[in-house]
């Protein structure tokens, strides 16, 4: 079903007409401070602690986002999210991963890597906009996220090594709102999630967006995501969260 629905979507978004007038546009790029929690298991019941067995530290990873405001069609929203973390842990016990039974009290290095692309279809609330006089708005759609997986566990002194790498085309909700007391400020929040077969997928941000100059602004916010899935032998249920910086423009 995932499948299909990524599948139409990617046909609607190339083959949908495209009015060349009244098109606005957004474009930011910052970084995020990436502080994780939680676990991880690939065809096993050993499960790998991000903090405590991985020996993970918070990361720093540029982030990317653009809203192109369409005049009939969905509005489009797209948004790249690096994640990735590595270090050298260790284990008091021997554990799997995947189909390699890995050395106890033996240090061994890691990667997990879960890049986030997004795209979401939406529509604006017009009459909301309309009764605010532009001061406040709510967007509503249907977002697609694309999880770009990778694991690996090495242990170099046993010459012991595994991998898995997969893409989970999530279906999501999309929701923001917006307000905008003065010309030069306004806060703003997105809601993206879904659950289903004991799986979920949260993502929620907040921002301030302060304009500098004319169609240039910066943003100071706060972003929290929460997975828990098991798909494709791996079982994860982990948390990121931490605050960003943009700089961007939009007109």
């Amino acid at each position: 079903m995932r499948k299909l629905i990524f599948i139409f979507s990617l046909y609607f978004l190339t083959n949908a007409p495209v009015t060349v007038y009244a098109i606005g546009m957004e474009f930011a790029i910052g970084g995020w401070n990436q502080s994780m929690g939680g676990d991880i298991s690939y065809r096993s019941e050993d499960i790998l602690d991000l903090k405590n067995d991985l020996k993970y530290d918070d990361e720093f990873r540029m982030t990317g986002r653009l809203k192109l405001d369409m005049p009939i069609i969905p509005n489009i929203y797209l948004m790249a999210t690096p994640m990735e973390f590595e270090g050298t842990g260790t284990k008091s016990a021997d554990f799997k991963f995947g189909d390699t039974t890995f050395k106890g009290n033996t240090d061994f290095y890691s990667k997990l890597a879960f890049h986030h692309y997004d795209i979401a279809l939406y529509y604006e609330i017009p009459i909301l906009q309309l009764a605010t006089l532009k001061k406040a708005n709510i967007e509503l759609g249907l977002n697609l996220r694309l999880i770009d997986f990778e694991g690996e566990v090495r242990q170099d002194d046993t010459d012991l090594a595994e991998s898995k790498s997969c893409t989970l085309p999530v279906p999501m909700l999309y929701a923001a709102a917006f307000m905008r007391p003065v010309d030069a400020i306004a806060a703003e929040a997105e809601l993206r999630a879904i659950t289903f077969s004991g799986n979920h997928f949260y993502s929620l941000i907040g921002r301030l967006k302060l304009k500098i100059l004319g169609p240039v602004f910066a943003t100071g916010g706060y972003r929290y995501e929460s997975i828990v899935f098991d798909e494709e032998d791996v079982k994860a249920d982990v948390s990121f969260n931490g605050p960003f910086l943009e700089v961007g423009f939009q007109f």
